[in-house]
Order: structure tokens, then sequence, then C-alpha cells
């Protein structure tokens, strides 16, 4: 198997549709259906799946769909897909159209600044929780990694050519939380 950085998230697999093995699908490739194109398509624990066909799902999402893959003929089979996560190699995919395009797996190991040129650490994730994309930005010095929100107010410049980032974060961006303080109601 590929090495975990060679490999790009395209999709994830939902809940089984239907009796015949049919599964839902969110995809993350610009093209939602394209996804169906990329063969192999691999699994977190290196097995690898291959899309017959691809439809939107009923709802209007345009990257949801519901899928046929191949050897998957059981409701009972589609339901141990659910939650499993599709990469593909890196060098499978077509080169960006602009210059200024990227994927966000391009981040990963780029040296973040602050803007004035302070090296305060490097990207070594791009989460999504549902919330926007962030990056997991490990320090300079050592400690925990934190979390700064990936958007042009936190993130004017994004240099891939130069592997770096300029962010603009909070003062207390590699601070631990400070708990909450305690309320007198619950003396």
């Amino acid at each position: 198997m590929p090495a975990t950085n060679d490999l790009v998230l395209v999709g994830e697999f939902g809940r089984a549709h239907g009796l015949k093995g049919e599964v839902r699908l969110k995809s993350h490739t610009g093209d939602p259906q394209a996804i169906a194109d990329y063969r192999p398509l691999i699994a977190s624990n290196g097995k690898t799946y291959s899309l017959k066909n691809v439809r939107t799902a009923p709802g209007g999402a345009p990257d949801l769909l519901i899928a046929v893959v191949d050897g998957v003929t059981t409701r009972e089979a589609s339901e141990t897909l659910n939650r499993v996560q599709l990469h593909v190699e890196r060098d499978r995919l077509p080169p960006p159209d602009e210059d200024d395009e990227f994927l966000l797996a391009d981040l990963i190991g780029l040296t973040v600044q602050n803007e004035a040129g302070d090296i305060i650490g490097t990207v070594v994730a791009v989460p999504n929780y549902g919330g926007g994309d962030l990056l997991e930005i490990a320090p300079a010095q050592k400690g925990p990694t934190a979390f700064l929100p990936f958007t042009k107010a936190f993130v004017p410049v994004v240099d891939i050519a130069g592997k770096r980032i300029v962010a603009v974060p909070p003062d207390d961006l590699f601070e631990p939380a400070k708990p909450a303080p305690e309320s007198e109601d619950e003396a």
C-alpha cells in the first residue's frame, strides 16, 4: 500500500441503500460522479474497491451518491462499508487547473509563519469536523498541536511552491484551554 501522504481522500461510504447491495457515498471530487472513474479506490486498511455505477441520491445534495460497488450484492455486505473512507493515489489525480489551486493534502508538511516571518509550526493535518476546514499545526517548540480555521482571515497566504503558509493566529493559539470558572450556584 502507498504511504498515507501519497493518498488523497476522495469519498466515504455511508449506510446501505436498499436490499441489493447499493450503498450511500459522499464524494469529495470536484464533479461528484467522477469518483467512479478512479480505480482502485483504496480504504485505510489497504482493501481496494471499484465502483460499477453511481447516481445522485435523493434529497438534492450533489455530493451524495448511491453507488453499486463491484462484488457487493447484498444489503449485509453494503452495511459493512459504512464509514469506510476511500482514497486514490495522488499521482492518479489531474493537476490543478489554476496556479493558485491545490489539494488540501498539499498543505500537510508546510511551514506556518506569522506575518513577521517567524516560524510558528508545521501543518500536520487538515481535518473538517463539519464546521469548515481546519489546519492542525504542530508548534515549532514542543507541545500539543493546535487548530486554526482555514479561512482568508486566519490564512491570507498559501505558497505551495515556497512550502509555506502565512497565518494570522490568535495570541493564545498554543496555550492550553483554561477551565471554565466555577459558578457560585454549584457550591
